[in-house]
């Protein structure tokens, strides 16, 4: 039987050991290299081609998510699979615009992990239930958006609260800033982020702030 050639990209040695350990258990998997960032992982990924790469989002230097894309840029055939501690809507959008078959949470047990990874190589998405979830509730909302006519300019409109989020977002406020500076809870961010960019139609608050200048919105 042929092994799946792993790539694996995390800038924490000690994890990166574990996680290697699991894989090279399997009669059907071996890691072939390891990388500590991003750009690591990218110079790696064109020297070796590998099958699979497990890739974290918060990495020194070049991110996972920015790795994703370039990576798939130049290797379309190879599986990127996120294993990360990030439960965050928009990574979890921009990683899979970039081309990743999935996405992982760490607190993932490693049975329900491997077999992620096979169901990722089979074409399938490899999500944790949670990020599922948002992929579903995402899905809904742009759906009603856009049978709503949502498309036009008008329709698009923010409301004054998620305009205001969107500003501080725009000056690349993080959550917990942007939940001070409005006097909000945090999870009251992350509800007004997701309806930005579902009405908005994009994946990044990046995106969402030149469609919001471009319509008038900010």
């Amino acid at each position: 039987m042929q092994r799946l050639r792993v790539l694996l990209a995390d800038d924490h040695a000690l994890f990166r050991e574990g996680l290697a350990g699991i894989i090279n258990g399997q009669a059907d998997m071996e890691v072939i290299a390891e990388a500590n960032d991003g750009l690591e992982a990218f110079i790696k990924a064109q020297e070796l081609k590998p099958d699979l790469i497990l890739m974290d989002v918060q990495m020194p230097g070049m991110d996972g998510l920015e790795a994703t894309r370039q990576i798939k840029q130049i290797l379309p055939g190879t599986t990127i699979v996120v294993l990360t501690v990030r439960d965050d809507d928009e990574k979890l959008f921009e990683a899979l615009k970039n081309g990743a078959q999935g996405y992982l949470l760490k607190d993932i047990r490693s049975p329900e992990m491997l077999s992620m990874l096979r169901s990722a190589m089979r074409g399938e998405a490899a999500l944790s239930p949670s990020m599922a979830g948002h992929v579903l509730a995402e899905f809904r909302r742009v759906s009603k958006y856009a049978s709503a006519g949502m498309e036009d300019s008008d329709s698009t409109g923010l409301t004054e609260r998620e305009q205001q989020v969107l500003l501080q977002a725009s000056k690349g406020a993080i959550d917990k800033e942007i939940a001070d500076t409005l006097n909000i809870s945090i999870n009251t961010v992350k509800t007004h982020i997701r309806n930005i960019l579902a009405k908005l139609q994009v994946s990044t608050r990046r995106e969402a702030t030149k469609v919001a200048r471009k319509k008038g919105l900010l």
